[in-house]
């Protein structure tokens, strides 16, 4: 494991919030910040890790996403293209052309290896053995989100040095190995399930917004604790205006849907999901680039029925202040909790 002075964990929070600054913050204050690699060339990520390091001298985590190629019903994918057309017409755009892409996989594993960030994390699915294995001879701690026993055992076997325990209460994409249609089991119920299968070290993930949260997580027998939804309104986050607004407003619950990118996603109940959910089929990233620039006018127009408002359950609780200052606060909480194991 990587040495914290807070057990705490910034998520990586991919598709815009996730900045060099937000992640040095983090760290800056005892965490562990994230960079996500996710939706970005890298070239830009590797200008991100650069200028992170100009930021902070404190360990550092890069996200990355697995590539997972899933059959796609091809027909209902032609048919919800049609249907956003005329979403498009609403925001003056076209849909996208869906395709997938493995988001330059091998590029980042090679950035990885050569940039040597302190933490290697992986969602939506765990590289192979000799992959971990390489990464980690360059310097690099492995992590893997899993949702489930059987993905934690896969990890396991692939040697991984830790595993992010994502909860139903999670906000954004839901980290499954494979997109499917069951019920996500809450965060603690599945700490304690993960707990039972591995000795591997656990960091909690879902709905934790607070230093109570995090210590309930460590009692529950978590290293550590990874917020997201409760930074997305930090001075540093990238969170656009219009998300940030329908997060201060708080007046919507949150729902998983597959409308914005063909894969199951928490966030803000809007205009958008209520329409378009029960239409969308099981296609990622396919559906994402259909909807990118149908999403991408919405958020310029400010207008936030139109747009992927991502969030978990305790988003709520999230404020408009330093990141820094979040995570202390939090440490301060734990502290005062009796549980401030780092």
């Amino acid at each position: 494991m990587v040495d914290l002075h807070v057990p705490i964990v910034g998520a990586p929070l991919a598709g815009g919030p996730s900045t060099p600054a937000l992640a040095a913050a983090v760290s800056e204050a005892g965490g562990l910040g994230f960079l996500a690699a996710g939706y970005k060339a890298v070239s830009v990520v590797q200008r991100e890790l650069e200028e992170l390091r100009t930021l902070t001298a404190r360990p550092i985590g890069l996200n990355v996403f697995f590539p997972v190629r899933e059959s796609v019903d091809e027909q209902a994918l032609a048919g919800y293209v049609e249907r956003m057309r005329a979403e498009g017409e609403r925001y003056g755009v076209a849909p996208g052309e869906p395709r997938w892409t493995d988001d330059d996989w091998e590029a980042k594993l090679g950035l990885a290896a050569r940039e040597r960030p302190d933490v290697v994390s992986f969602t939506f699915g765990c590289p192979e053995r000799e992959i971990v294995e390489s990464l980690r001879a360059s310097g690099c701690i492995i992590w893997c989100t899993v949702t489930s026993v059987a993905e934690a055992r896969k990890a396991t076997e692939s040697t991984v040095d830790a595993l992010v325990v994502q909860g139903a209460e999670a906000g954004g994409h839901q980290a499954s190995f494979h997109d499917h249609d069951e019920d996500p089991c809450s965060m603690l119920a599945l700490l304690a399930e993960i707990r039972s299968a591995t000795a591997t070290p656990l960091i909690a993930a879902g709905g934790i917004s607070g230093g109570a949260d995090v210590a309930i997580s460590l009692r529950a027998g978590a290293v550590a604790a990874q917020i997201g939804s409760a930074l997305l309104r930090s001075t540093e986050a990238g969170t656009s205006v219009t998300h940030r607004e329908a997060l201060e407003a708080a007046e919507r619950p949150t729902r998983l849907t597959r409308a914005f990118t063909g894969r199951r996603a928490r966030g803000i109940v809007n205009r958008f999901m209520l329409e378009h959910d029960a239409f969308a089929p099981r296609g990622y990233p396919e559906v994402h680039h259909v909807t990118a620039p149908i999403r991408a006018s919405a958020r310029e127009l400010g207008d936030a029925d139109g747009v992927n408002l991502w969030a978990g359950t305790g988003y709520r609780n999230a404020q408009d202040a330093s990141a820094a200052e979040l995570v202390e606060r939090w440490g301060h909480e734990l502290g005062a909790s009796g549980d401030a194991r780092g």
